[in-house]
């Protein structure tokens, strides 16, 4: 199974461990990315991505090495420490530069057979809403099946994290490795992602928000019996 990891942040702490010790436990090929190390430019806020094409972004070529990544993996897993209760900005800007790939406008086929994983770490709180952050565009770019996990460590260093947290943290983990890979072979959207994409589907059908959008789904067949996570 191939997996990319992203990171919202460059330093090797709590969340990189946890993230690489369930990358381990799920098994594959592993492809990492450090923010803002690998990618750290902000959307400039041209719209040129929705109106015309992803191509236009100023920032395209740079970000393609991610894309491509995240297009070839089985399973995503995206990682950030809690920064005031969210993700950090690094992170953040990098899933502001994938709006056009949300179902409402142009959504990536291979998104409706993959899985993700949204993992956060904290000395204290803010978990949920970090976790939440990230999730929200696993979800609107059709990821099959999303999970997340947070955990508040009690510390900023993984060498002080203690034994007795860390032996939980490998507990969790295996069994989160196990569900990943057991439905990995019965993989399917959820019922809300069927109905928020045949939702948009009727948008689309009857003219949508934009020339981009509407050609987009025409030409992959959508807007007729033809759906992303059907295989004939």
């Amino acid at each position: 199974m191939k997996i990319t990891i992203l990171y919202g942040q460059n330093h090797q702490g709590s969340t990189c461990q946890i993230a690489r010790r369930l990358a381990e436990k799920v098994g594959g090929e592993v492809t990492e990315f450090f923010l803002p190390r690998d990618f750290g430019e902000f959307c400039i806020g041209c719209t040129s991505c929705f109106a015309e094409s992803e191509t236009k972004c100023p920032h395209y070529e740079k970000l393609l090495p991610i894309t491509q990544a995240i297009d070839e993996a089985a399973l995503l897993i995206l990682a950030s420490p809690v920064y005031v209760y969210h993700a950090t900005g690094a992170m953040k800007a990098l899933l502001d530069h994938y709006g056009w790939r949300w179902m409402v406008h142009r959504p990536e086929e291979t998104m409706f057979d993959k899985q993700a994983v949204c993992i956060s770490t904290a000395a204290g709180a803010g978990m949920r809403s970090t976790n939440r952050d990230m999730a929200d565009s696993t979800f609107w770019w059709g990821v099959a099946k999303i999970y997340t996990y947070g955990i508040a460590v009690a510390e900023t260093s993984w060498e002080r994290v203690g034994e007795k947290k860390k032996q939980r943290i490998e507990k969790d983990l295996a069994l989160l490795a196990r569900k990943i890979k057991k439905k990995r072979r019965h993989l399917q959207p959820s019922v809300r992602t069927k109905l928020y994409f045949s939702f948009v589907r009727l948008i689309q059908k009857h003219g949508g928000w934009n020339k981009a959008d509407t050609a987009y789904w025409k030409a992959k067949g959508w807007t007729e019996k033809k759906r992303p996570w059907k295989k004939t």
